[in-house]
């Protein structure tokens, strides 16, 4: 697909720029590499490949979210800066 000086100045007129007449050459040189390459990457062989969706065997591990007790609040707040009510105490964020 050949890629013409109408089409650019359409495609330039909705992305709202304003194309000077020595840079619509350039454009339509850069379009048609995409666009060349896009058609390579459509036509390339793809019989008998898996599927792959990423890189890796990695996927996302999730767990239940349960409430546990902690059993050494003292421990846990002997190193808190402050504290009240068996909590930790921290200065207020939004004023």
């Amino acid at each position: 697909m050949q890629v013409s000086k109408e089409e650019i100045l359409h495609i330039a007129n909705l992305a709202r720029l304003n194309l000077e007449e020595n840079e619509i050459d350039q454009y339509i040189d850069n379009l048609q590499n995409i666009l060349n390459f896009a058609n390579i990457v459509n036509n390339a062989p793809i019989e008998g490949l898996d599927i792959t969706i990423g890189t890796n065997e990695a996927k996302n591990v999730f767990r239940k979210d349960e409430i546990e007790v902690f059993e050494d609040n003292k421990a846990l707040l002997q190193n808190a800066p402050s504290q009240e009510q068996n909590m930790f105490k921290i200065p207020k964020v939004i004023q």
